[in-house]
């Protein structure tokens, strides 16, 4: 049983490894989206600026792959906020398998505790036969 319970928590233990690492992954990727995002918006402005008239495909255009980056962060901030909530439902399995764990290793401490109280019991209670024997002999 105990080894069960230790298998469980080494299990739930990796799933939150992966789950740290997906979430780390996402948050790359997130940041590379913003840094694009931004890189993107600052040469729209520059260019509406540089230039004295821009054509209306070309501001079209320009803001429409705006808006595609800019659906890339939605949908990467999602995909974090969906990490994020993986990862603390896997942090929440294993604080639950590591309790469960520790519950038992502290029911084996007490029963060993017990064990070697019994034992002494009975071994007082041998020894202590033995002295009357001997008490009874040496008085007889």
């Amino acid at each position: 049983m105990r080894a069960l319970r230790e298998h469980h928590e080494d299990l739930a233990r990796e799933a939150l490894a992966k789950a740290l690492l997906d979430r780390s992954s996402t948050q790359a990727e997130l940041s590379t989206i913003e840094g694009h995002l931004d890189r993107v918006r600052r040469e729209q402005r520059q260019a509406t600026a540089r230039a004295a008239s821009v054509s209306a495909a070309e501001l079209q255009a320009r803001q429409a792959f705006v808006e595609r980056i800019e659906s890339q962060r939605i949908a990467g901030a999602r995909e974090l906020a969906r990490h994020e909530d993986i990862v603390a439902e896997r942090d929440a399995l294993l604080g639950e398998a590591a309790r469960e764990h520790e519950m038992l290793e502290r029911l084996k401490d007490r029963q060993r505790v017990e064990h070697v109280r019994t034992a002494a019991r009975v071994e007082g209670a041998a020894l202590d036969e033995i002295a009357m024997d001997r008490f009874r002999r040496s008085a007889a």
